[in-house]
């Protein structure tokens, strides 16, 4: 079943607030947040994921009808690039070395960015770019 092509894109506007507040504050528990947030996204879905409960229940209906759906497989790919990216910047911050958690969170809150303004998904894109190579590989 496809998805509300906004939901995805609110969840990564919520995303880069969260990411850019861990880099201004350094809070490791924030970042702890994300952590779990991409997780339920990776595992479930965006749908499952807070950001997307918080869309569905409170942003949606604010909202007219969607205009645009989308496959959920390639935004719940992201969530799991996102949650990689963001459990290495974990490590980086809690066990060293710092510079690490600053980079891989920049990372994140880019990409994040990215989708967030303009729309344009980085792990989705890997994902249609890792399907088209497994594909022709078969």
């Amino acid at each position: 079943m496809d998805i509300d092509a906004r939901g995805p894109r609110f969840g990564a506007a919520v995303t880069t607030v969260v990411l850019a507040a861990v880099l201004i504050t350094g809070s490791t528990w924030l970042l702890a947040w994300q952590v779990l947030a991409f997780a339920l996204g990776a595992s479930g879905g965006v749908a499952r994921s807070p950001y997307g409960w918080l869309f569905r229940t409170v942003v949606r209906p604010r909202l007219g009808p969607p205009a645009q759906f989308e496959s959920p497989q390639p935004p719940q790919f992201a969530q799991a690039v996102g949650l990689v990216f963001a459990v290495v910047g974990l490590i980086g911050f809690t066990a060293g070395p710092d510079w690490l958690g600053i980079a891989a969170t920049g990372c994140a809150l880019a990409a994040a960015f990215l989708n967030a303004a303009f729309g344009y998904c980085l792990g989705c894109e890997m994902y249609l770019l890792v399907r088209r190579v497994t594909v022709r590989a078969q």
